[in-house]
């Protein structure tokens, strides 16, 4: 659905929403409520558009539900690639195990451009860079750097890891390194060969250096092109780096300048991009040492944590998506638990008698869920950290570790009906 089809279905009503910051959770964010009758204005900081930022993305039924309430026709936006199954290879690169598990993956440029496409345009404001949050006692004002500001009946930070939002009233919570980088990248299908091409692209596909994961899954192409032999292969290469280190060296750049946690892709020191094409050709299955050395620009991404013990900071103020978890990506849930934040919080506010109700409303239903979430994934990913510190998170680190336990565990967020039955009457709980 475009903006100006969706522009008709709005019932205006008086309540007023600020959403701080313009990515995943802001966009489903601004769309729901916009649907609700909410009147939503999105303040992002980047001064220009943010599609073709990141690579692949693991879909769940849960966003597919976000997705049809926002308003999107998937009979005519196609989300994703689809997929069958999965497979690990061996070294050697025969198959060593595989599941029958059909799944959509996508890639976050093509899944924001698709909710950007059915945001009216007036509702988005570039180069907004929010400096605070000022809470009176029947609405909220967020003041910007340009020296604007807006009232409005309700806030939301949906401004990611480095929340200027939660910083205001949490400072002391930060994202933390857990003491492992995943390499990253995207290589297009033609440039493979046909026998790699048959082995992966066509499914979600794992290798298991010892200490080590690689994955990779297909996604559109250029042009956001879905047919075989268009779409482009993702990759995500998880490896130990002591933050002392490894971090410190991979994070060095071409001019000698030391990075904290992210360094530009193009400022990567060539000696860095080889070693790990060497270490691909000598520790990976043979489809996936082709998959780096067709790279022409991998990235780092320095794994990190973030958990919030507070989603409603102030009575109209409340926070979701990043900007109160980060897990690690191995449950694959960052985009599906930003949408289902913020399904939450349009729910709240439509069965709620008031804003402050819906606020205590929405955090009571959804921290349970990013701390389920951040727990898993610490468990999946244990053993790729550079130091495990017990015995005891050794041998629990192990259980996760097997071919048959990547394949089944990996990018699943069925844990949380079989591991805690009892998850929807906790959110009720929480905080009471």
């Amino acid at each position: 659905m475009g903006g100006e089809a969706m522009n008709q279905t709005y019932t205006r009503r008086a309540e007023r929403a600020a959403i701080i910051g313009g990515s995943m959770a802001g966009l489903f964010s601004a769309l729901l409520l916009c649907r609700a009758g909410w009147t939503v204005e999105i303040f992002e900081r980047i001064g220009s558009e943010l599609a073709g930022r990141g690579a692949g993305i693991v879909t769940h039924p849960e966003l597919f539900d976000v997705i049809d309430q926002a308003g999107i026709d998937r009979r005519t936006a196609e989300v994703g690639v689809a997929v069958e199954g999965r497979r690990v290879l061996a070294h050697d690169g025969s198959v060593a195990g595989e599941l029958e598990l059909p799944q959509v993956l996508t890639s976050w440029g093509h899944l924001y451009a698709l909710l950007r496409k059915a945001l009216p345009a007036e509702v988005y404001r570039h180069g907004r860079d929010l400096r605070r949050v000022e809470e009176r006692n029947d609405s909220v004002i967020a003041h910007f750097a340009d020296g604007s500001a807006t009232e409005v009946d309700l806030l939301i930070g949906a401004d990611g890891i480095f929340s200027t939002v939660r910083a205001q009233y949490a400072p002391t919570v930060a994202p933390a390194y857990v003491g492992y980088v995943a390499w990253r990248g995207l290589v297009d299908e033609a440039d493979l060969s046909l026998a790699t091409r048959r082995d992966i692209c066509d499914h979600f596909v794992f290798s298991l250096p010892d200490g080590e994961q690689m994955l990779g899954y297909p996604v559109a192409g250029t042009s956001e092109a879905m047919e075989r032999g268009r779409r482009r292969f993702n990759f995500v290469w998880y490896r130990p780096a002591a933050a002392d280190g490894t971090l410190r060296h991979l994070l060095t750049d071409i001019d000698g300048v030391s990075h904290t946690l992210s360094i530009p892709p193009n400022k990567i020191r060539p000696e860095v991009t080889a070693a790990l094409r060497d270490d691909a050709r000598r520790l990976l299955a043979p489809q996936f040492a082709e998959v780096v050395e067709k790279t022409t620009q991998p990235f780092i991404q320095a794994i990190q944590d973030l958990e919030t013990p507070r989603m409603a900071l102030g009575p109209r103020t409340v926070i979701l998506g990043d900007a109160a978890f980060v897990a690690r990506p191995h449950v694959g849930a960052g985009v599906t638990k930003a949408a289902g934040d913020a399904l939450a919080l349009r729910d709240a506010l439509r069965d709620e008698t008031s804003i402050e109700a819906a606020v205590k409303r929405f955090e009571s239903r959804r921290l349970p869920i990013g701390r389920a979430i951040i727990a898993r994934a610490r468990h999946l990913g244990a053993y790729m950290q550079a130091q495990i510190d017990t015995a005891e998170d050794r041998a629990a680190a192990e259980a996760h570790r097997s071919p048959e336990a990547v394949l089944a565990e990996t990018a699943s967020m069925t844990f949380l009906a079989s591991e805690n039955a009892d998850l929807k009457h906790a959110s009720e709980i929480v905080g009471g």
